[in-house]
């Protein structure tokens, strides 16, 4: 089962430094990708970094998206917090008008909304959560494209609300045999050798199948392949991601033109 398009995007969460600390190498991941989604100053990034990285993307013709998270900046926007459906909607549109206004004032467009880690994995098994994310996209009224997990709550709730929605997968993330991903807290839940990275890209971009954290197999349909920006080999295995899925013939292409 390939991707229904016979084409599949690359996305990095980037734009993830904070003042004077630095975060991942991002101008090198985004010369391998085609989506680049940028924090938004509540997990991660701050105002000076948005601009940047929305000005790096631009010069590398690399489609632009907001990543909003929690308000988490210890937590990098990985724990899991007791906010209402409405209170998140609420701070995700706070944040993608903060990063839209940046990019327009740099003549760039913003063409997607990926949730950040605790808010994302919520939202993927929540569906009012993420019913109430889905709406808070659509009142935005910029046409902006949700990504989220594949086969998950968001992907209703994105039918419902009538937002188009990407479905997106994660080469170095491990997979549980429903099709969640394991928890971060377990050995083996990020695969970080940018060749084995690679191949499970190839998977999913040729066969629509991936191997699970247990030996298994499920499908796994899928417009966007995300690799994360914030390890240390993060440019390495995107360029990895890149090259294995040209050797396989697929044809590479920004997520908002494969689902719009």
């Amino acid at each position: 089962m390939a991707t229904a398009q016979g084409v599949i995007d690359i996305n990095s969460d980037v734009g993830e430094s904070f003042g004077a600390w630095p975060m991942g190498y991002d101008e090198r991941t985004l010369a391998s990708v085609t989506s680049a989604n940028i924090a938004c100053g509540f997990h991660a990034g701050d105002p000076a970094t948005m601009r940047e990285t929305l000005r790096t993307a631009a010069r590398l013709n690399v489609s632009c998206g907001a990543h909003p998270g929690y308000p988490d900046l210890v937590g990098f926007g990985r724990r899991d917090m007791a906010m209402s459906p409405d209170e998140a909607a609420a701070d995700l549109m706070y944040q993608v008008g903060a990063l839209w206004a940046i990019a327009r004032a740099e003549g760039v467009q913003i063409r997607h909304v990926k949730p950040h880690g605790a808010l994302y994995n919520r939202a993927a098994r929540d569906y009012v959560l993420a019913l109430a994310l889905a709406r808070a996209v659509r009142s935005l009224d910029l046409g902006l494209v949700l990504v989220g997990l594949a086969g998950s709550a968001m992907e209703q709730a994105a039918g419902e609300a009538g937002v188009a929605f990407a479905r997106e997968a994660f080469a170095d993330r491990a997979y549980n045999s429903d099709g969640s991903l394991v928890s971060r807290s377990r050995p083996g839940s990020v695969i970080e050798n940018p060749a084995i990275v690679a191949q499970r890209a190839v998977s999913i971009a040729r066969n629509g199948s991936i191997e699970t954290y247990d030996g298994g197999r499920i499908n796994l349909v899928a417009h966007t392949i995300c690799v994360h920006g914030d390890t240390k080999q993060a440019a390495q295995t995107a360029l990895a991601v890149k090259e294995a899925i040209a050797t396989a013939s697929i044809r590479i292409e920004p997520l908002w033109e494969i689902v719009s």
